[in-house]
């Protein structure tokens, strides 16, 4: 397997590409079954374990939410072709806008498109499919404010349950990818894994960490023991389950306070049946907000881990604070890296 080192972003990678090889970006709507209605209560059509819900699950109606999809160049020109899919999750004040927005613009086109567009024209990585979620799995999912108690930011932690059981199975039906879900066989799951990535900045590297690799979930301290000193109102209650089964490749970038540390992530994979091909974790070492936490999500996890992470990223990058200098430098060199 060739051997790709992390570099800085080339100059002119996030300016518009040429015209034939720009991707298009879509709002699109899906029905979600599973998040967290104004009682706390998970809303799921799922079978769930109380154990590892730590709350009452009930029935109820669908919301719908929205989410962005970057579709590369060619692809309505080429119906025969499959995809690879690289999920993009936002911060806590963000929405399915943060990474377009934030990521800046340039000559009129979003500047992350911009770098994937590059990306794929100059052979650095295969033409993937990108998705913009919400990453609040909530009745109220539209309020970016921080709230501890509120359900709003509950439905971070929960998030996992829409990843798997709505957002995965409606982009795998609606776009010609890879990866299918539908397919629970053990050979489709080994298979599918290997062609979805996910990556996630601040409060949404938190959620890779924890939802994706297996840390815990959180709930105000309103609601909890109040075990920890965290001063921002927040708790740990269960841990979730992981979902190495759908992931072979995941990125935090400068993940957010309430990431769980290096040894419960670490464990978390030991113990899956799954192994991690890439675990990309990067942070700006004048990140006041996150570098601590980063430190920490590190720490022992490789240890712990053991032959279940096949290759473990940590970039730090000098000067680098909690903006879209360290994130998009992450999401170029992880795009680089995955679903090889």
């Amino acid at each position: 397997m060739e051997v790709r080192q992390v570099m800085d972003i080339p100059a002119g990678a996030l300016r518009a590409a040429a015209k034939e090889h720009q991707g298009t970006l879509t709002e699109v709507s899906y029905p979600v079954r599973n998040y967290i209605n104004a009682s706390r209560q998970l809303v799921t059509d799922v079978r769930a374990d109380a154990a590892e819900t730590g709350r009452e699950t009930v029935r109820g109606e669908a919301i719908v939410k929205t989410c962005n999809v970057y579709l590369p160049s060619g692809y309505d020109r080429e119906p025969g072709r499959r995809y690879n899919v690289l999920y993009l999750l936002h911060g806590v004040g963000g929405d399915e806008y943060e990474w377009l927005r934030g990521s800046g613009e340039a000559d009129g086109r979003h500047a992350i498109c911009n770098l994937l567009d590059h990306l794929i024209a100059e052979g650095e990585i295969e033409p993937l499919i990108a998705v913009f979620p919400n990453g609040r799995s909530a009745h109220d999912y539209a309020d970016r404010s921080f709230n501890a108690e509120g359900t709003n930011l509950l439905g971070f932690y929960y998030f996992d349950y829409e990843l798997r059981y709505d957002l995965i199975p409606f982009i795998e039906s609606k776009y010609r990818t890879y990866a299918d879900i539908a397919d629970t066989s053990s050979a489709g799951i080994s298979a599918s894994r290997r062609h979805r990535a996910i990556a996630g900045l601040s409060m949404g590297g938190m959620q890779v960490l924890n939802l994706v690799i297996g840390g815990w979930r959180c709930d105000s301290v309103a609601y909890t023991e109040n075990r920890h000193n965290w001063r921002n109102g927040l708790d740990t209650t269960v841990r979730a389950p992981g979902m190495t089964d759908l992931f072979a490749y995941a990125g935090a970038f400068s993940n957010a306070p309430t990431s769980s540390g290096g040894r419960v992530l670490g464990e978390s994979l030991g113990s899956s049946a799954f192994r991690l091909d890439l675990l990309y974790m990067t942070c700006g070492d004048r990140d006041e907000i996150s570098f601590p936490v980063y430190n920490d999500a590190i720490e022992g996890l490789a240890e712990a881990a053991g032959d279940k992470l096949g290759g473990l990223r940590q970039v730090v990058i000098p000067g680098g604070v909690h903006d879209f200098g360290v994130w998009n430098h992450g999401a170029y060199n992880f795009a680089r890296l995955a679903f090889r």
